[in-house]
C-alpha cells in the first residue's frame, strides 16, 4: 500500500467524521480552545504580568535620565531662644517661621551608567515579550497535544466498546448453547473470561478518556466541562515537507524562545557595559531656589524727629546742663508674608564631579558579577540552541518513523482482519475452538488499537515540529 492510500485512509477516518460535524455549532474545535486558552489560562495570566513588570523596569530606566527637581515648604511656630531668620539675630521669644526651597539636580555624565542601564532594561523587555509570546507558543502546543489525547482516548473508548460488544455476540450465542446443554461448556467459559477481560479495558480506557479531559479543561481555565463527543478536529494528513534540519534553521529565526535567549545576552552585554561605567566620574549640575519668612520681620518707616534729653549732664561754670538729642521716630510696619518670600529670595547654581577612588572594590565586584551574568546568558543561549536541535531531530525521526509504523500496521490490520473473518465463522460453525478465536479477535483488537494510536501519534509529532517552526496554531 502507497503512501497516497495511507493519508487517505487517515483523512477519511479522522478528518471526514470531523467534516460532518463542522456545520454543527455545538462541536468544540481545536481553534475554540486554544482561544479559550489564550483568554483564560492562568499560567500565561502569570506571564502577562512577568512583561508588565519588564515594560515598568523599562519606564524607571528612561525616567532616570531626567534631572532630579524637588520642591520643599514648611510652616511652623518656634518658642524660646532661636535666630529670627530675617535678621539672623539671637532672640527668646515666640514666633512663626516658613521656609519655600526648589532644587535641581542633572547629571551630565557618569561613564554612560544610565544610558547603557537604559539600553539593558529595554532589551529586558524585549526579551520578556518574547517569552511570553513563547509561552503562549508553548501553550497553543500544550493545548494541541491535549486536544489529540482526547481524541486519541475517546476513539480507545470507541474501540473498546466495539471489542466488548463483538465479544457479547458470541458469548450470547454460547450461553444459549450453553444453557441446552450443547456444544463445549470450556469454550463457554473461556468467552466469560474474554469478556470480562473487555470490561476491564473498557473500563481503563473511560478513566483515561477522563484524565485527558480533566487535562484539557485544566488548561483552558474552564468550569464549563467538556463533552469529549462534541470534539471535532479537521486534519489534512500530507507528507511532512521539511527535513529536521530546516526546521531547526527556521527555529533558529522564527522560534521566540531562542529569540528571547539572544536578547537576554545582549542586554547582559550592556549590563558589563554599565558595570563599567562605575570607574568613570560622574559630573552633575545643580542649582537651586530659597526664600523664608519670619512672624518678627518688621518695616521700618521714619515718622519725624524729636528733642529728647539722655540723662547725662554737662557742668559749665559750675551749673550743670542736661544733654539733649535729635532722635528719629519710626513706625513699625509687619511685612506681608508674600512680600517676605519676594524680598527674601536667593538662588545657587554650579557644577559638582564626584571621582571613584576608593569604594571598598564595590566597582570591580559589580563588573565582575555583570561578566558572570553575561556568560551564563551566553551558555543558556547554547543550551537552548543545543536542546533545540536535540529535540527537533528526535521529534522528526519519531514522526517518520511513526509513518512508516502506519503502513506496517495497516498491513497487519488488514491481514488480522481476514484471519478473523475465517476464525470467526470456524468458530461459529463449530470447526474450531475458543482459543483460536480469542487469540485471532485479541491479534485483530490490538492491531486496530496500535494503528488508531499511532494516527493521533504522527499528528502529534508534525504539530511538535510546526511549534519548532514558530507556525503553532
Amino acid at each position: 500500500m502507497n503512501r497516497t492510500r495511507i493519508f487517505l485512509s487517515l483523512t477519511l477516518l479522522l478528518g471526514l467524521r470531523a467534516a460532518a460535524q463542522s456545520g454543527d455549532p455545538q462541536v468544540l474545535t481545536l481553534e475554540a480552545c486554544i482561544g479559550r486558552a489564550l483568554e483564560q489560562n492562568l499560567d500565561l495570566k502569570t506571564s502577562e504580568l512577568q512583561a508588565e513588570t519588564a515594560q515598568v523596569n523599562y519606564k524607571v530606566a528612561l525616567n532616570r535620565l531626567l534631572p532630579d527637581v524637588n520642591g520643599e515648604y514648611n510652616l511652623g511656630i518656634n518658642d524660646g531662644r532661636s535666630i529670627d531668620p530675617f535678621t539672623n539675630a539671637y532672640i527668646n521669644e515666640k514666633l512663626t517661621f516658613s521656609n519655600l526651597g526648589l532644587n535641581l539636580n542633572a547629571v551630565v555624565f557618569n561613564g554612560f551608567r544610565q544610558l547603557n542601564t537604559l539600553k539593558q532594561n529595554r532589551l529586558n523587555l524585549e526579551a520578556a515579550e518574547m517569552e511570553l509570546d513563547a509561552f503562549r507558543q508553548t501553550l497553543v502546543l500544550r493545548v494541541t497535544l491535549a486536544f489529540l489525547k482526547t481524541l486519541n482516548a475517546r476513539e480507545m473508548v470507541r474501540l473498546t466498546v466495539a471489542r466488548a460488544e463483538a465479544t457479547q455476540e458470541q458469548l450470547d450465542r454460547l450461553q444459549a448453547l450453553y444453557e441446552q446443554q450443547l456444544g463445549n461448556p470450556a469454550e463457554y467459559r473461556d468467552l466469560q473470561g474474554q469478556h470480562a477481560n473487555d470490561r476491564a479495558t473498557l473500563a481503563q480506557a473511560r478513566n483515561a478518556l477522563k484524565a485527558a479531559v480533566y487535562e484539557l479543561e485544566t488548561l483552558l481555565n474552564t468550569e464549563e466541562p467538556i463533552d469529549p463527543e462534541s470534539m471535532g478536529l479537521l486534519i489534512d494528513f500530507e507528507p511532512y515537507a521539511y527535513t529536521a534540519e530546516q526546521v531547526y534553521e527556521q527555529a533558529l529565526e522564527k522560534l521566540s524562545a531562542l529569540q528571547a535567549s539572544r536578547l537576554r545576552l545582549e542586554a547582559a552585554r550592556k549590563g558589563v557595559a554599565a558595570a563599567r561605567g562605575q570607574f568613570t566620574p560622574t559630573f552633575s549640575v545643580f542649582a537651586g531656589l530659597s526664600t523664608n519668612y519670619s512672624s518678627l520681620a518688621r518695616l521700618y518707616n521714619e515718622t519725624g524727629t524729636r528733642i529728647t534729653e539722655t540723662g547725662d549732664f554737662v557742668t559749665v561754670g559750675g551749673l550743670n546742663y542736661p544733654v539733649q538729642t535729635e532722635v528719629t521716630d519710626f513706625d513699625s510696619q509687619e511685612i506681608a508674608y508674600w512680600d517676605q518670600f519676594d524680598n527674601n529670595r536667593s538662588t545657587y547654581y554650579g557644577l559638582s564631579a564626584s571621582i571613584p577612588i576608593l569604594n571598598g572594590f564595590r566597582a570591580h565586584s559589580n563588573l565582575r558579577l555583570e561578566k558572570i551574568r553575561r556568560e551564563q546568558a551566553r551558555a543558556e543561549l547554547d543550551q537552548s540552541e543545543l536542546q533545540f536541535h536535540q529535540s527537533i531531530r528526535t521529534a522528526h525521526a519519531d514522526m517518520e518513523t511513526a509513518l512508516e509504523r502506519h503502513r506496517v500496521l495497516e498491513e497487519q490490520v488488514a491481514a488480522y482482519e481476514e484471519s478473523f473473518r475465517i476464525n470467526e465463522i470456524r468458530f461459529s460453525n463449530g470447526v474450531s475452538n475458543s482459543t483460536e478465536y480469542i487469540v485471532s479477535k485479541n491479534n485483530l483488537d490490538n492491531a486496530r488499537i496500535s494503528l488508531a494510536n499511532l494516527r493521533y501519534e504522527y499528528v502529534l509529532r508534525v504539530q511538535v515540529l510546526e511549534y519548532y517552526r514558530g507556525e503553532a496554531l
